[in-house]
């Protein structure tokens, strides 16, 4: 049996903020962009959290549910240098670590020598060198499966950390909300919803071949979680799945004349972020975001082993399809990238191909 520990830090660039500014600490406030260019939250701390105000909301709403709240601009190098930190702490404790982002990753410790090989101290000793280290606090989820540990690392915030022991998974998942399972939006929860699927055990209950026929794929990854079963192992090389990149508009838009506007400046973006990040990986589709002024989004994909110009427009016109005389407040592009793993040698080796003319 594996033992599994995610490790997140504690509303890490807000707590960032917080300690390198004594005067912020106890008051609301919230990294992200100022609400007069429609800027994001990226996060925020727990008192702006009473309130209501949570990370991807936009900053002129959290200021209406918080008036008070301290808008502070992000310093993203200050994070990776933390985050290169944080890491090194884990690299004493196992070799086996899986990122997912600069404040949160998966250790695998089932064969560290570390504190008698109890995941559950290494998991204390982790967040106790953070600590140190950093001045900043983390949370815990310990479990003998990565989904599990995930959702377990929620259940003590902040700066502690919860156990799921083997024997306990059957009972913990009996009543675990659909919604806490990773992969589980608000959009397909509903769906589950609909056919009365709330908890695991509505899952276990229901007939797996109209599961699957109604969701796919996914609807197989969901008779495992919901029994407990996640056969994922750590992967220390993770690979970038996309490559994207977005834009918040000062003022909504509305017509396909207008978007296109905004196009080149995109699509020469996410060219030069697939050269510096994907030079040895080809694509497999391309995407095409809008979000409106209702703050709901639509995306249009579509396959392609080669990035388009002229496919990203004609995803750009099926997504306004979709907009229902809505304001448009951003837009965005990305790709999907083929694995580097396939059997196929030119897969691995061509670099993507980008026809930038316009």
């Amino acid at each position: 049996m594996k033992k599994i520990i995610h490790v997140d830090m504690d509303c890490f660039y807000a707590a960032v903020e917080m300690r390198d500014f004594p005067e912020l600490r106890g008051k609301p406030i919230a990294v992200g962009g100022r609400s007069d260019r429609r800027g994001v939250i990226s996060t925020c701390s727990y008192e702006a959290r009473k309130f209501g105000v949570r990370s991807a909301m936009a900053s002129g709403y959290a200021l209406k549910l918080c008036p008070d709240l301290i808008l502070v601009p992000g310093r993203m190098q200050v994070y990776k240098d933390v985050s290169s930190q944080i890491r090194a702490v884990f690299a004493k404790y196992t070799s086996l670590i899986e990122p997912l982002s600069l404040d949160e990753a998966y250790l695998d410790v089932t064969d560290s020598p570390h504190c008698h090989g109890s995941a559950t101290l290494m998991a204390k000793a982790i967040r106790d060198d953070i600590y140190a280290a950093t001045g900043l606090t983390a949370s815990a989820g310990i479990a003998p499966v990565k989904f599990l540990a995930k959702i377990a690392s929620d259940l003590n915030k902040p700066n502690g950390q919860y156990l799921i022991r083997p024997d306990q998974i059957d009972e913990f998942v009996k009543t675990l909300p659909l919604i806490k399972i990773p992969g589980v939006g608000k959009v397909t929860a509903k769906k589950l919803a609909d056919i009365g699927l709330h908890t695991c055990s509505d899952v276990q209950a229901y007939p797996d071949n109209k599961l699957v026929e109604r969701f796919g794929k996914f609807g197989s990854v969901l008779i495992e979680r919901a029994k407990g079963i996640d056969n994922r192992g750590i992967s220390p090389n993770r690979e970038r799945k996309s490559v994207g990149v977005e834009t918040t508009l000062a003022k909504d838009i509305h017509t396909l004349e207008q978007c296109k506007a905004v196009m080149p400046q995109l699509i020469q973006e996410l060219g030069a972020r697939v050269g510096r990040s994907a030079k040895k990986r080809t694509i497999h589709k391309q995407v095409v975001k809008l979000k409106f002024d209702d703050f709901k989004q639509t995306t249009i994909e579509h396959r392609s082993d080669e990035v388009s110009v002229n496919l990203f427009y004609q995803l750009l016109a099926q997504a306004l399809e979709r907009q229902q005389g809505r304001g448009i407040r951003l837009l965005g592009v990305a790709v999907g990238l083929a694995s580097s793993t396939s059997n196929d040698d030119e897969v691995q080796t061509a670099a993507p191909q980008m026809n930038l003319g316009f």
